[in-house]
């Protein structure tokens, strides 16, 4: 029989791709994980991982068990949702992740009426990149997050991830001129970029492109409002979700673009029926206008 914690293991390093970063994702020392690993091995009666220089690699059979084993997870996520739905009244603590924009428009009014719905359950806010969300949820140190993807920066599915559409926001130019409508017309323009790596600085990056230029990035900052400072004082052009648009400085004009900004509930797949995880997804629903 098949040791579903070591199961757990093995789809972490799948998507972490070393024993050490495993490791440090459930508080174990690395020797511990191995040993876990090598008796998931025996279990198996084949050969689940190889060495490659200093990484970990897994063999097509355990490729095949991950697949297998996010399907067993789900089932159990399930499990643990009905088992849940059969308590009287929600309690305990649910863990969210948010990103800063929606943290500050979104979550405090959904919280409100949560709490007003669900007394007895205490909800934990952390804020961390969408990046981060995946693995976070997957290892259980998130329940449910809010993330987002771009027009022109769609997000992959992940492995044991699922999510539930909330809302679009839509897209703004911001410059310091009239003259400058639309993207193309920013072509000369110095652009403030998001930091490199994320998918906001994908997105403006690809609708410059998309244009047919590629954008000359002046300054690279992730806060919004930042960027509108630096756009008013005349220091580059930029594209701001709607979100972002809180206390806009005198001098910045804002042109609305076809552009969209898509947030999503992302929570462990088999966990959609979760009474905490679709009252949290309620409560969003309720607060949150579908359209911004």
């Amino acid at each position: 029989m098949l040791d579903v914690r070591r199961l757990r293991l093995l789809r972490e390093l799948a998507h972490r791709g070393t024993i050490a970063a495993v490791a440090e994702a459930v508080s174990f020392t690395p020797s511990a994980v191995s040993q876990q690993l090598s008796a998931l091995e025996r279990e198996a009666g084949v050969p689940l991982l190889t060495r490659s220089g200093r990484r970990v690699v897994l063999t097509p059979a355990g490729r095949g068990l991950v697949r297998h084993a996010e399907a067993v997870l789900a089932q159990l996520e399930r499990a643990a949702a009905e088992l849940d739905g059969a308590r009287q009244g929600l309690s305990g603590s649910l863990r969210i992740g948010t990103f800063p924009s929606a943290g500050r428009a979104m979550v405090p009014a959904a919280l409100a009426e949560l709490s007003r719905r669900h007394p007895g359950l205490e909800p934990m806010v952390v804020e961390l990149d969408p990046a981060q969300v995946a693995d976070a949820v997957r290892a259980g140190d998130l329940d449910v997050a809010l993330v987002h993807s771009y027009d022109f920066a769609p997000v992959p599915d992940e492995a044991g991830i699922a999510v539930i559409p909330l809302c679009r926001e839509s897209m703004y130019l911001a410059t310091t001129s009239t003259g400058l409508a639309t993207v193309a017309d920013c072509r000369d323009e110095p652009w403030i970029l998001a930091v490199e790596g994320t998918l906001c600085h994908r997105m403006t990056v690809h609708a410059c492109q998309a244009a047919g230029f590629t954008p000359h990035a002046r300054h690279q900052i992730d806060d919004f409002g930042t960027v509108l400072a630096l756009v008013a004082a005349g220091q580059g052009v930029a594209l701001v979700p709607e979100l972002g648009l809180v206390d806009c400085p005198d001098g910045v004009t804002l042109t609305r673009l076809s552009l969209g900004r898509h947030t999503r509930i992302a929570h462990r797949s088999g966990a959609e029926d979760h009474p905490a995880v679709r009252a949290f997804a309620d409560a969003l629903r309720t607060t949150v206008p579908e359209g911004l």
